[in-house]
């Protein structure tokens, strides 16, 4: 039997299903996924004190902002190398910590390693692949190009579940993934749309709460337009640096627990349709006495011993 029969997650889901089986999981793992997710931010916000935001802020000229990008190429990729690490880790201990008790926050880290360089592989080749599908959506309009997102967002979601439950190899992960996107198409995106809708809405009012204590550098921003470098400042301060790992730590967790959701649905109900498959198999097959005529009741009209 599947060791992931008994997840939590593991279900036929409908979009209700899949949001109260997202929040029940999210209330029960809390504190450990807070623990992670808190590590990471507190970990991507001293990271991130090496990109001069101040400074990018102050130039209008589009070719020295790309330039000066180029010189931070390596707080950025060290920003997003930092992301998929702890992602796996997340992803795996949302998977496995329901199934195996043992698999505690420590045993996560390390047994998610093993996953990391090919996850690191297939997330370049996304990435341009992305990179095309949504150059070409621009050519539809702005409508195009978000579905394009949709769609890379979709594949991206599939990716670690699938990884980490099926195997390492590459070239079946991302086979396997794509089937799994386009098993439920328009189900997944629809899910994909409206899981993004929620994310950014939280991320509002959350962002809305921990810019309250600086109300007032916003304010002088827009009375004064020409005071927008001032702004930068704020990030650099220790409160805002906190209140702003606090609420990544609130959210980070969402995603992986939502991956799951998505892959255990596709797999379950892949599943569900081999039963019936098989049932349906079992019940046209035909048996050795079938080949017979089947004897007459004793008081049927036709038996032959009744006659004569």
């Amino acid at each position: 039997m599947d060791q992931f029969s008994n997840h939590p997650l593991y279900r036929r889901h409908n979009i209700d299903s899949a949001m109260s089986s997202l929040w029940a999981f999210y209330k029960k793992k809390f504190l450990s996924l807070f623990i992670i997710s808190l590590l990471m931010s507190l970990v991507l916000q001293y990271v991130s004190t090496f990109i001069n935001m101040k400074e990018l802020s102050s130039i209008t000229d589009p070719m020295i902002v790309l330039e000066k990008l180029k010189s931070l190429i390596v707080p950025i990729l060290a920003i997003s190398f930092i992301s998929l690490l702890f992602n796996t880790i997340l992803q795996y201990y949302v998977l496995y910590n329901p199934v195996d008790k043992e698999n505690t926050i420590f045993n996560s880290i390390v047994r998610s390693l093993k996953y990391f360089v090919p996850y690191l592989v297939i997330m370049v080749l996304l990435a341009f692949v992305g990179t095309i599908a949504i150059a070409l959506g621009i050519f539809v309009l702005i409508i195009g190009a978000l579905f394009a997102m949709l769609y890379v967002v979709t594949l991206y979601l599939f990716i670690l579940p699938v990884m980490m439950v099926e195997g390492m190899n590459i070239g079946s992960t991302i086979s396997r993934t794509i089937k799994l996107t386009h098993k439920n198409f328009w189900s997944n995106i629809g899910w994909v749309s409206v899981f993004i809708i929620i994310m950014l809405v939280v991320s509002v009012i959350l962002s809305g709460i921990i810019l309250l204590p600086f109300t007032g550098s916003f304010i002088k921003t827009i009375v004064n337009p020409e005071d927008t470098t001032k702004l930068a400042d704020v990030t650099t301060k220790p409160l805002f640096i906190i209140l702003s790992a606090i609420m990544n730590a609130l959210t980070l967790p969402i995603m992986p627990i939502f991956a799951c959701i998505l892959y255990f649905n596709g797999k379950a109900g892949e599943e569900q349709n081999q039963a019936i498959v098989v049932l349906s198999t079992e019940e046209n097959r035909v048996r050795v006495e079938d080949l017979y005529a089947k004897p007459y009741a004793d008081d049927h009209p036709d038996n032959p011993e009744n006659k004569g």
